[in-house]
């Protein structure tokens, strides 16, 4: 099967077809850094990290741009009501979204361009659309004229008649002739950040930004720009318009958007309510805590168990459900590492060993190849991790072990590592990093069981529940089998 992607522009799946036979060139747009990330933000940076992954796996060359907005209202307006500048507020929160990225091993985005060291770009950008045209100089500000390019609203399919009617402002105060046209270049306030243009002091509007740093790095037509689908319009619809009348060619050929997330809260009422996560409204749940609090794995699996066009909604009781769906794969590596008293690792098996097992590889690409449905790739992981522990129950594997049926099985294990790789899931590096850890959980689990025996064996069977009871409560399950007594995490 074919790559296929839903494009917003033209509201149906296409053929994947890049501009340069076999590189693709990516552009993602990325915060404005005036507040903390959220788990919202991380949403986009994780579906194309998957996405990027996928695509290297089929043998493309890729180019992920994410660009950092350094300079906006925003960062003015929270600069001055924290009693900051805004080069300090951008260095604190650039470095906390950073490390969110890392946390959940998003390592693949090749270039960071920030707005105030694109100045000349974007300068030069204002004056060619000047040039043509398309926009025009007014008290210090810059306008893009809506009504000079025909295809305007092509992307969201909003009409200029229906902005015009939606927006409030104030034409003479501002040099506006239409209340549609947007701004390409600001002319500063006292006490605000600026810089020298041929219009005088100034700063960028937000929109040119993206433009003249996507051409910059992805050329004048690239491949794909991603973001939010609450980034259609204006966002995204300005993009266009903005750079096709400056450069006649194409912006991006294709134009994902992901899904919000969404929140549920009980109202005062007593009812449940669903409303978009975002900080206007305050209900934004910190990306660092939720990772601290639930693991970067979890996080990571909870946005890709979605499909990437449809909210995600957020509640607790979602995210002990995550936990517990992917502690299905966690306790299936454990299983198979005691058979084999070895780390599962995530070589490559052959195909003779995979035996009925090859099949997953096949339907797990099929999945993918249809718009990127990480959701249900990873569903092909359940019914293949399934498949493993049936096989081990089975041929009775723990009891005694069979060597050839222990090498599909560590097979098998293998392509599903591998396969959860792609996905950015399942991190070598993450399981290597606590290793240590993990030996002395395990010695210290081993040295619990043997004394809940030994009670047991002594008929102190109060003592034993006790032991067991006080495991449940810090999240740790036993399992009383025939010679043995195993154990797990929650």
């Amino acid at each position: 099967m074919a790559l296929r992607i839903y494009n917003t522009l033209s509201r149906k799946k296409e053929p994947f077809q890049p501009v340069t036979p076999g590189k693709v060139r990516m552009y993602l747009c990325g915060p404005t850094v005036y507040k903390s990330p959220h788990i919202g933000h991380m949403v986009g940076p994780v579906i194309f990290d998957a996405i990027k992954r996928y695509l290297v796996y089929r043998g493309f060359e890729v180019t992920w741009i994410v660009n950092i907005t350094d300079i906006e209202d925003k960062l003015i307006e929270a600069a001055h009501r924290f009693n900051t500048t805004v080069q300090a507020l951008v260095e604190k929160h650039t470095a906390e979204y950073m490390k969110v990225l890392s946390d959940l091993g998003i390592d693949t985005i090749d270039r960071f361009p920030r707005a105030t060291e694109h100045m000349a770009e974007i300068i030069a950008l204002c004056q060619t659309l000047i040039d043509k045209g398309y926009a025009y100089e007014a008290q210090g500000n810059v306008w893009f004229s809506v009504e000079k390019d025909e295809d305007y609203g092509k992307l969201s399919g909003r009409k200029i008649e229906q902005q015009e009617s939606g927006l409030r402002a104030n034409l003479a105060g501002e040099g506006k002739r239409n209340p549609a046209d947007f701004g390409l270049w600001k002319s500063t306030k006292p006490g605000e950040p600026s810089w020298n243009s041929p219009w005088g002091p100034g700063r960028p509007g937000w929109h040119i930004e993206c433009s003249a740093m996507a051409m910059k790095y992805l050329g004048q037509t690239f491949d794909i720009h991603g973001g939010g689908m609450d980034l259609v319009f204006p966002h995204h619809e300005n993009e266009i318009a903005q750079s096709e009348s400056a450069t006649g060619q194409p912006f991006a050929r294709c134009w994902m958007h992901n899904g919000l997330t969404r929140i549920r809260t009980k109202a005062a009422s007593g009812q449940w309510q669903v409303e978009k996560m975002a900080g206007s409204v305050g209900n934004v749940v910190s990306a660092q805590q939720l990772i601290d609090q639930y693991g970067p794995d979890i996080v990571r699996y909870f946005l890709l168990a979605t499909h990437y066009r449809s909210p995600i909604e957020f509640t607790d009781q979602v995210l002990a459900d995550t936990k517990k769906a992917y502690a299905v794969f966690t306790r299936l590596f454990e299983r198979v590492q005691r058979l084999t008293n070895q780390p599962v690792s995530s070589q490559g098996p052959s195909v003779d060993e995979l035996g009925a097992f090859k099949e997953h590889r096949q339907l797990f690409e099929t999945r993918m190849d249809d718009d990127f449905n990480t959701a249900g790739a990873i569903a092909e992981l359940h019914q293949m991790a399934g498949q493993i522990n049936a096989l081990i129950e089975s041929s009775k594997l723990e009891q005694s072990p069979d060597p050839k049926v222990l090498a599909q099985v560590l097979a098998a294990v293998q392509e599903l590592r591998n396969l959860g790789g792609i996905l950015g899931l399942f991190r070598v590096s993450a399981s290597a990093a606590t290793a240590s850890d993990g030996e002395l959980s395990q010695a210290l689990m081993q040295l619990i069981i043997q004394l809940r025996a030994e009670a047991r064996k002594n008929k102190n069977f109060a003592q034993a529940d006790a032991i067991r009871q006080g495991l449940e409560k810090i999240g740790v399950v036993l399992e009383d089998r025939p010679g043995q007594t195993l154990w797990r995490k929650q």
